[in-house]
């Protein structure tokens, strides 16, 4: 399935449109390269490195959906690969950083 495609299939984006400029920008990244084009075919097992408005967010696509459907559905097709959710990107909240353990 095409990247632009899947990506509002997933719910990711409102409009097939809006993945299409959200790839062109240059900032998703599938299997740690770059994805500069719509056409690229996803499958499963493939990790997709999403940029959202607040966080980073890195997936593994489990299956490739038929359609656009409900929530629950979308979900099921991938799983996040950040235990702790999502990374944090620069200025947001950061947790306490953790020095080595003090004897």
């Amino acid at each position: 399935m095409r990247l632009d495609k899947l990506l509002h299939c997933l719910r990711f984006s409102r409009t097939r449109g809006a993945a299409q400029r959200w790839i062109a920008e240059g900032h998703i990244r599938r299997n740690g390269r770059r994805v500069l084009g719509n056409d690229q075919d996803i499958a499963p097992g493939d990790v997709l490195t999403l940029p959202l408005r607040s966080k980073v967010l890195a997936i593994e696509i489990v299956a490739v959906p038929q359609h656009r459907g409900p929530p629950a559905e979308a979900l099921a097709c991938y799983r996040p690969l950040d235990a702790a959710g999502a990374i944090a990107l620069a200025g947001g909240p950061t947790a306490p950083a953790k020095g080595p353990a003090q004897p």
